[in-house]
């Protein structure tokens, strides 16, 4: 069953996890392969310059199959070996797939993000939400710990006391409370909040395309390198963005009060 819907506006790419019978469950054998294939595409495609991620019906992502693991099938049969490889082989290759894109992520959060639903939604760059929206890492609750990278993101994003109570209580949170937390940015009615990450996406869509990639690889490198080599790194990519035509285009615009149309040259 595949679990991507995909859909092009311009310059955008909106992804919709699309199993709304199964609250967007995700894990089925192939879907690692299928994030993987598609994340890939988009890296290569230079026409692209921001992605939407959503879910279909209610839920943005309830996380992974209970009912397998209930049953002990799929990436949850067999022993402790295999089940390690299944998560290794596939619901990983979702995350660092995702992790891996080049252009910005923008998560349109319609329902509940529970789960590995919620570690994926952490993994975007800008988080907006519904109103309705949830979220949740619910790990402990049914026996379980994060072992989809959420122990790694969600303290980057909340702050370690706020993470630590979230996973330890196993409580799920309002949009409200999300918003105050710093996990969404903002909150929208449900029906206005796939325009609201559309129009955010063309603001961010209408930035020259090489600084834009650019920038969000500084971004994520910040994570993990020093002061020092931030500068560094900083330097030699700037120097790559004064020798681009966008660049020209965007001081003569600025000088000429007008707006930059940027190429991607």
């Amino acid at each position: 069953m595949p679990l991507l819907k995909i859909e092009r506006r311009d310059h955008i790419a909106i992804l919709t996890l699309d199993r709304a019978e199964t609250m967007n469950a995700l894990g089925l054998d192939g879907d690692g392969a299928e994030f993987r294939e598609t994340c890939d595409s988009i890296n290569i495609d230079q026409s692209i310059r921001c992605v939407i991620l959503t879910g279909a019906g209610k839920a943005f992502s309830a996380g992974g199959d209970v009912k397998a693991m209930l049953a002990r099938e799929g990436n949850f049969a067999g022993n402790g070996t295999r089940i390690r490889q299944g998560y290794r082989s596939n619901i990983h290759l979702i995350l660092r797939a995702l992790e891996s894109l080049d252009v910005p992520i923008i998560a349109a959060i319609n329902g509940p993000a529970i789960g590995l639903g919620c570690d994926l939604a952490c993994l975007a760059d800008i988080r907006i939400a519904s109103e309705k929206a949830k979220f949740g890492v619910t790990f402990l609750k049914i026996g379980i710990i994060p072992g989809d990278g959420g122990a790694w993101v969600l303290p980057r994003i909340v702050g370690m006391s706020r993470a630590a109570e979230l996973f330890y209580t196993g409580d799920v949170i309002d949009a409200a409370t999300a918003v105050d937390w710093g996990l969404v940015s903002r909150t929208t009615p449900p029906e206005k909040l796939l325009d609201t990450a559309i129009e955010l996406g063309q603001k961010i869509a209408g930035q020259p395309p090489h600084a834009l990639r650019m920038t969000k690889m500084l971004l994520r490198q910040g994570r993990k390198v020093d002061y020092d080599t931030m500068l560094e790194m900083s330097a030699a990519t700037q120097a790559l963005s004064h020798l681009t035509e966008d660049h020209i285009e965007g001081v003569s615009a600025l000088l000429e009060k007008r707006s930059a149309v940027f190429t991607g040259t």
